[in-house]
């Protein structure tokens, strides 16, 4: 019977790693940058090119981490000593996958539906003079609050973990050797 490793391997490491770093990015481009570009300026064109071609870098990685995560041995979720509050982390880390997802596939249907492509990189046609005409600019906007939130939840559980439990929760979401027990 195989063991229980104490670690995620380097690989999920890694993708865990990259994935988060390119959300952060992705959500300070969209709410911070994008948002205070007019859509009559040029810049914005370079803006959203760079925030769409992520945005599919970031699909495909959540994708290859749900893959990936179900082909690997994982090790035990990590324990509160409350019930409550273990089966909320593991719910978290099912919708965190699942919130980038929907916000990909809802920038996605707003790129579809506003032309954004031929626009954005072949160059024809300009950026209608507002997005939030398309419901899924809408639904866009509500899941990255979404998102957000849970982020800040899914930080703040980790700090709980390694700072007040002292579980060296750190330990299993980095870089090193995997060890089974």
């Amino acid at each position: 019977m195989p063991q229980t490793p104490t670690k995620y391997n380097n690989i999920q490491v890694a993708l865990h790693w990259l994935v988060a770093l390119l959300v952060v990015l992705m959500l300070f481009m969209g709410s911070v940058v994008l948002a205070q570009i007019p859509n009559t300026d040029p810049a914005k064109l370079t803006a959203l090119r760079g925030h769409m071609v992520i945005a599919v870098v970031v699909f495909v990685l959540t994708l290859v981490r749900i893959v990936w995560r179900r082909a690997s041995r994982q090790p035990d979720h990590a324990e509160t000593g409350n019930a409550l509050l273990d089966k909320l982390g593991i719910a978290a880390h099912f919708a965190l996958n699942i919130l980038v997802l929907l916000v990909a596939a809802s920038g996605i249907g707003i790129a579809l539906q506003a032309g954004l492509p031929t626009i954005v990189f072949g160059g024809t046609g300009t950026l209608p003079p507002d997005l939030s005409i398309y419901l899924p600019r809408l639904v866009h906007g509500v899941l990255t609050k979404l998102l957000i939130a849970l982020i800040a939840l899914h930080v703040a559980g980790a700090l709980y973990h390694q700072f007040v439990l002292k579980d060296r929760l750190f330990r299993r979401v980095w870089f090193g050797r995997v060890v089974s027990k």
